[in-house]
């Protein structure tokens, strides 16, 4: 299990804590993404092990650095099991992480090589107007057929196989979109799974409209390198 974490001393003891209770959950790894607070302490008290960057490098970046501990702890274990699945989690998840067994499953038993979380709605409002979930479910579909119904969902169980075969991934908040992608385009199937998580959802302050900002540009990007060229919204055109 890998959660990347940046500035999250607040909700990562919770989360790590409720992640180790899941029955698969013999190792949970905690990216500490260039947290400038006690998130890679508070993480380690609560049982994860933290791997730390020095300064921030963005999701992806911490998601291969997990793949990469998790593969190096593997390679000093007697036992020659299987690769674990990999199961990613956001960091500040809390409680609800405990309800992330149902994505676990189907990968474990070979029913599907990724599952994505549909989460419910969320017990705050974002205050987002959809463009960036718009942008990557249109972008997805033009460039494989499957529109999903959460595309920007990171609770996710992916193989190993399936993992590598994303690398590299794409940047920042553009790797889910380049992932699904990527992944349905060399035949890998993928499989929504409804769980009842929940998380903090982005607010509608100067911070939260930049932090969109950030994710349409970066998702725009994941679909412009494979070749998807997505029209501007409908809301956003001139009349």
């Amino acid at each position: 299990m890998i959660i990347a974490a940046k500035d999250e001393q607040a909700r990562i003891t919770a989360t790590v804590r409720a992640a180790l209770q899941l029955p698969e959950a013999d190792l949970v790894i905690v990216v500490d993404d260039g947290s400038t607070d006690r998130t890679a302490a508070a993480a380690g008290e609560a049982g994860a092990v933290v791997v730390s960057h020095a300064r921030n490098r963005g999701k992806a970046a911490a998601m291969e650095t997990g793949a990469i501990a998790i593969a190096a702890i593997e390679s000093q274990e007697n036992d020659h099991r299987s690769p674990r699945a990999l199961l990613f989690l956001d960091a500040d998840l809390e409680e609800s992480a405990t309800q992330a067994g149902p994505l676990i499953e189907p990968v474990v038993s070979g029913a599907a090589d990724v599952t994505i979380a549909v989460l419910p709605t969320q017990h705050t409002a974002g205050g987002g107007r959809g463009l960036v979930v718009d942008l990557a479910r249109t972008g997805i579909a033009r460039a494989t057929g499957w529109a999903p119904r959460q595309p920007l969902s990171g609770q996710r169980c992916l193989t190993r196989r399936a993992f590598d075969a994303a690398r590299p991934l794409a940047p920042g908040w553009g790797v889910e979109t380049g992932m699904t992608i990527d992944l349905l385009r060399q035949g890998f199937r993928l499989l929504e799974v409804d769980v009842t998580i929940h998380h903090r959802v982005t607010g509608t302050d100067w911070r939260a409209q930049l932090h969109r900002g950030k994710q349409y540009r970066d998702v725009l990007r994941a679909l412009a390198t494979r070749g998807i060229r997505p029209s501007l919204p409908a809301r956003l055109r001139r009349s």
